[in-house]
């Protein structure tokens, strides 16, 4: 049978004594986490142990001896180490010795209370103590078969010395009666800069609550839930970004602590991400109110909103010609024509009224940056909606137009075969009509069918310059996604510190021999960038269409209302 010792790199040169740590018998593993040397008293040792078990919930005990016998004079020493097996009382009792400066180690077990006392083959392994202590082992994405039963196994060591923390909080400048060597017996690893940010974060913390609160009981009161506030809050973008950072900021102020790994890190990644979103956003205010540029935008608005509304009017007279060289419905197509032409001389008189005040809003709009980059993005979002308003009533003048000779076409259908649409069955049942029915159905189907050249081009028009101004807006909620969902802490605790997020481990052999335990070093291999995106992803209020690319071409050719706006609630992962 093998026994697998996992002991750390770090205690390789530490002075003789004994090993504690924890027996795994289902792995028929032991962990060591730390060696006691001399001078101690077993009991003292007994009693610390007990501590530190009842503190970390870790079955911690002593495992065996460890000598390190760099002088002839220390055989005595060694010969004391075996001898402490009948104190202590664990079986397998694990003798590790190194040998003067050999790089090769000893290691044996002593059984003496078993019956059929076996010789084991032992494999020695050197882990990091400090890396797999501050790393945290990811399950494989595929949890079937091999892979996830090594994972358990993996994860039982990495908890073990993740949860001894407490055991290696003393160092040798400690004044105690049980001295340790580990990962940190040198100096416990301490910053001034994160024990300032601690004790600042308590006070900054209350007054966020506070603000929070405020803006809370002011988003759920009475006001905002009439009919116009309530409709704007649930249609703009601006709103809905501006409710999703604030459901960011109570989780970053809540004075929960986080229990798991993963509630952790999506603190940290919420916290990131809105720095990250708040310094671009104000990156954008600086070079907005540099050299003008305000003014220079304003200027150019007006010129272009006048460009697109004559190009609009170029081509509805297009279409009230003969486009392509088609030969339309001339009474339709001319009442058509001017009915649009009215809306765009009525847009453009808009657009020249608000002309004086276009500088002040997009002023004050260019301070909403100081909010992040994404609440920036949204109102311009918002902002290329508004300016597209008269394209948007063109869309839908034209859609329900075109829908409704489709479905008075397919009803008229049904008549000549003798069918009819049972509303209350919600299916076509047989029906039979009289002459006079059939007189007006036929006259009713072919007016509809002449006539639908002509409401299906003006259709296809509005309907691609509507879907080119849905493109650009979806772009934009596009990138807004990506701030808002990509994991940066994450993806920087990856560059820099890949060993925090592993997904398994490799072992590289260091020396084999005869005679002697097989020495092999763990690694950590870390994450993946795409594994830390698909695990730590953050959850988005997105604007992507719910249908498919088959319903949605269908809605196309029906002329059904395409409606790009963000619904409130649909949170997707």
């Amino acid at each position: 049978m093998v026994l697998k010792v996992f002991f750390p790199s770090c205690c390789s040169s530490a002075d003789s004594g004994i090993l504690i740590g924890r027996w795994i018998s289902e792995q028929n593993s032991a962990v060591i986490l730390a060696v006691v040397h001399f001078p101690f008293i077993p009991g003292q040792v007994k009693q610390y142990l007990g501590e530190v078990q009842r503190v970390t919930e870790v079955s911690v005990s002593v495992l065996g001896s460890w000598s390190n016998s760099k002088q002839e004079k220390e055989e005595r020493l060694s010969k004391f180490l075996e001898d402490l097996e009948t104190i202590f009382c664990h079986e397998p009792w694990i003798q590790i010795s190194k040998e003067g400066d050999s790089k090769f180690w000893s290691c044996s077990t002593l059984q003496k209370h078993s019956k059929n006392p076996q010789e084991e083959e032992i494999i020695l392994v050197y882990y990091d103590q400090r890396k797999v202590m501050l790393s945290h082992l990811h399950p494989p994405l595929d949890t079937a078969g091999q892979g996830a039963e090594d994972a358990s196994k993996l994860s039982a060591i990495f908890d073990t010395v993740a949860r001894s923390q407490v055991l290696f909080m003393t160092d040798r400048y400690d004044e105690g009666p049980i001295k340790l060597t580990h990962w940190q017996s040198d100096g416990v690893e301490a910053s001034i800069i994160v024990e300032l940010l601690k004790q600042a974060s308590v006070p900054a913390c209350m007054l966020l609550t506070l603000l929070l609160s405020l803006l809370s009981g002011i988003c759920r009161s009475r006001v905002l839930k009439f009919w116009p506030l309530s409709f704007l809050w649930s249609k703009l973008s601006t709103c809905e970004q501006l409710g999703y950072r604030l459901q960011h900021l109570q989780v970053i102020s809540s004075n929960r602590k986080a229990q798991k790994q993963n509630q952790l890190m999506r603190k940290a990644n919420i916290f990131v991400s809105l720095l990250i979103d708040v310094a671009l956003g104000i990156l954008l205010m600086s070079w907005l109110y540099r050299k003008n540029r305000i003014g220079h935008l304003a200027d150019t608005l007006i010129p272009v909103a006048d460009h697109v509304a004559e190009e609009l009017q170029d081509l509805l007279q297009w279409l009230m010609g003969a486009p392509a060289g088609l030969k339309m419905n001339r009474a339709l197509d001319q009442v058509l024509g001017r009915f649009f032409l009215y809306h765009i001389h009525l847009w453009i008189s808009y657009i020249h009224l608000l002309s004086p005040f276009i500088e002040m809003i997009l002023w004050y709009v260019g301070l909403s940056a100081c909010l992040g980059l994404t609440v920036a993005l949204c109102i311009l979002s918002d902002i290329i909606a508004l300016l597209t308003f008269h394209i948007y009533c063109f869309y839908v003048y034209g859609a329900r137009l075109y829908c409704l000779k489709i479905y008075g076409l397919s009803s008229l259908w049904r008549l000549f075969r003798g069918k009819k649409w049972n509303v209350l069955r919600q299916r076509v049942d047989s029906c039979s009509y009289d002459l006079d029915q059939l007189f007006i159905g036929t006259l009713l189907f072919t007016i509809l069918l002449f006539l639908l050249p002509t409401t299906a081009l003006y259709y296809l028009v509005f309907t691609l310059l509507r879907l080119l101004v849905v493109i650009v807006q979806g772009l934009i909620h596009l990138l807004v996604d990506l701030i808002d969902s990509l994991p940066l802490y994450s993806l920087i605790l990856r560059l820099c510190r890949s060993y925090r997020l592993a997904a398994g481990v490799k072992f590289r052999v260091l020396e084999q021999q005869d005679g002697k335990p097989l020495r092999l070093l763990m690694q950590i291999n870390p994450l993946s960038y795409g594994g830390v995106v698909q695990t730590y992803r953050l959850p988005t209020y997105s604007c992507y269409p719910r249908d498919s690319w088959a319903s949605l071409c269908k809605k196309l050719f029906l002329g059904e209302l395409i409606y790009p706006w963000k619904h409130k609630g649909d949170k997707q992962n």
